[in-house]
């Protein structure tokens, strides 16, 4: 048991010159590696919170901007629909105003042929009356003038 013990105190003396210092470095290299893998993960953590930041803020904007164009898109579609309002009622008017032209004017044209048509009539009349042909320019005038006064009292 002795050399047990001188053996052992032999290898613990060893061990305690060359192998102690080998073991401690390992082990202070294995500590400082987990400090800087500690650190780098912190670190990575910190900036990964930053870009989350970044990114929200980004989607944020995004999220304004498109609320933006939608509204201005709606503000121009409003704007469109009232020109092509303003624009389909103004072309409604104009035809409208057409329409009354043409009737007023196929009106006067109708009125004009009934005219020409009663004096023809009343000069064939009046000459089958009187028994002599009338329908020189200056009957003509005398009946129309007639009609004329006809007209004024009505």
């Amino acid at each position: 048991m002795f050399w047990t013990i001188v053996v052992f105190l032999v290898l613990l003396a060893v061990l305690k010159r060359f192998a102690w210092p080998a073991v401690l470095g390992a082990v202070q290299a294995r500590e400082k590696a987990l400090e800087e893998q500690l650190a780098a993960a912190q670190r990575d953590r910190a900036e990964a919170a930053a870009l989350l930041a970044e990114h929200r803020k980004l989607v944020a904007e995004a999220k304004a901007q498109a609320h933006g164009i939608v509204v201005e898109a709606r503000q121009l579609a409003e704007k469109e629909r009232a020109v092509a309002l303003e624009k389909t009622k103004q072309e409604q008017e104009e035809l409208l105003a057409r329409a009354r032209r043409e009737i007023s004017a196929e009106r006067d044209r109708a009125i004009a042929d009934l005219r020409r048509e009663a004096v023809d009539l009343s000069l064939a009349a009046a000459s089958k009356l009187i028994g002599e042909r009338l329908g020189s320019e200056s009957d003509r005038k005398l009946v129309l003038d007639y009609l004329a006064t006809l007209d004024g009292q009505h």
